[in-house]
């Protein structure tokens, strides 16, 4: 049986440069390629395609269901910090939660949330 070693985050936006700009420069991730109104981030394992969809409604008229991506990372009060320097105010800043994870989400320019997350120990 194959198994599935990895996964890419797809999201649409309204506007691509703009999107880009707030990925590369608020979030920290690289722009690997761009063709035909899609662009290919990355950032360690992190992956995303954001693809400009004009007629999408925004992320953002669905209230609190716009979760779009939850990454696992390694110092969540670190990346804070990286965030903070770069700009950027979460929508909620690091706490610990009662299953064991301390997160920290952010609102990407279309309205959808990412939040990240660090497993205590």
């Amino acid at each position: 049986m194959a198994d599935m070693i990895a996964s890419r985050i797809v999201l649409a936006v309204q506007d691509l440069e703009r999107s880009v700009t707030f990925y590369r420069d608020r979030l920290g991730f690289v722009e690997d390629f761009a063709t035909g109104g899609w662009s290919f981030l990355s950032r360690g394992s992190c992956r995303l395609m954001i693809g400009h969809c004009p007629d999408t409604p925004p992320a953002s008229t669905l209230g609190d269901h716009n979760y779009i991506a939850y990454v696992q990372v390694t110092d969540i009060d670190d990346l804070h910090q990286e965030f903070s320097q770069r700009g950027l105010t979460p929508l909620h800043i690091p706490e610990t939660k009662p299953w064991g994870i301390r997160e920290m989400m952010v609102v990407t320019p279309d309205g959808h949330r990412m939040m990240f997350g660090e497993e205590m120990a």
